[in-house]
């Protein structure tokens, strides 16, 4: 092929794949001008134009625009410099897909209404900083004045709070939606304020000669074997296990155990025994890819009803 040699627009078409409207669009535009004009005014293109266009192809294909392409074949930025910034743009928009298909899962799948829906979205679309604030003052709300005496109670926060990926998978945005949506119930938001305030009142009185393990969570450990063992609440058996339990928390709380004790401890496991309190964290687990948690509720459910029946009326 000679370097001089010009062709008219339909060899041009042929050689490239394109067709005579496109080359004459990315023409009109700029992008591709003619070098010269046959005697009866046709565009004739050197063969420079052939190289221009497959670029111009490639570039499209890649979702560029227009004015951007122009810059290129222009030299006025580069193309790395092109690339970077339009990979970045599409990570973008690859972010948007994924919460947008995670919404409409979770449409699909909670029958919402289109009020639900859109506040799904609203949730799904806030920024890092957004979701943190958002998280914030769920946990200000739960924990505020509380730690601040108790420096060792500073991870319960960061331990609760989540930390959605850059490229969440539809199951963690999913997840982030429910979470974000449980922090705002007020009656949630209150109880887990009741179950920090129970938590820290606790260890206040906490024996020095026991370790510092929330006395509350530590007895549960005993009712597991009851629990696998089928033994029933109401039964003498459970008797022992409830003595075995209110000894050991009526040691770390350096309190003699008698009815106000075993009804604050059972107050304790009521408040904590919040479904949603469980479902927080397994969302929060989803969330930041964490292993599932494993479930205390049926061994809180066994305790509290033994201890229950077990405290007069």
């Amino acid at each position: 092929m000679d370097g001089d040699t010009l062709y008219p627009i339909g060899d041009l078409a042929r050689r490239t794949g394109l067709t005579v409207k496109a080359i004459r669009f990315y023409s009109d535009c700029g992008i591709v001008p003619p070098t010269d004009r046959s005697p009866a005014g046709y565009r004739l293109y050197g063969i420079d134009a052939v190289a221009r266009l497959d670029l111009v192809r490639t570039l499209r294909d890649l979702g560029l625009d227009l004015p951007t392409i122009r810059k290129v074949l222009d030299r006025e930025i580069s193309l790395p410099e092109v690339a970077a910034a339009h990979s970045e743009a599409l990570a973008v928009q690859i972010r948007m897909l994924r919460l947008r298909r995670a919404v409409l899962t979770a449409v699909a799948k909670r029958g919402s209404t289109p009020e639900e829906m859109d506040l799904m979205h609203k949730l799904a679309k806030l920024s890092e900083d957004e979701r943190r604030r958002l998280i914030g003052d769920f946990l200000d709300t739960a924990f505020s004045g509380l730690l601040d005496a108790n420096p060792e109670f500073g991870g319960i926060t960061r331990s609760m709070t989540p930390e959605l990926p850059d490229t969440p998978e539809a199951e963690q945005v999913e997840a982030w939606v429910e979470l974000a949506e449980l922090s705002q119930d007020p009656d949630f938001r209150a109880g887990m304020r009741r179950m920090a305030e129970h938590y820290v009142a606790d260890h206040a009185q906490v024996s020095t000669t026991c370790p510092r393990r929330d006395p509350a969570a530590a007895v549960l450990d005993q009712v597991g074997p009851a629990l696998a063992a089928g033994i029933d609440p109401g039964s003498l058996q459970a008797d022992r296990v409830i003595a075995a339990v209110m000894t050991q928390y009526a040691h770390a709380m350096g309190r003699p155990d008698d009815v106000d004790l075993r009804r604050r401890l059972l107050t304790r496991l009521e408040t904590a025994n919040d479904p949603r309190r469980e479902r927080y964290l397994q969302l929060l687990a989803v969330i930041n890819g964490w292993s599932a948690p494993e479930s205390v509720a049926p061994a809180s459910d066994w305790f509290i009803q033994a201890l229950g029946a077990r405290i007069p009326g």
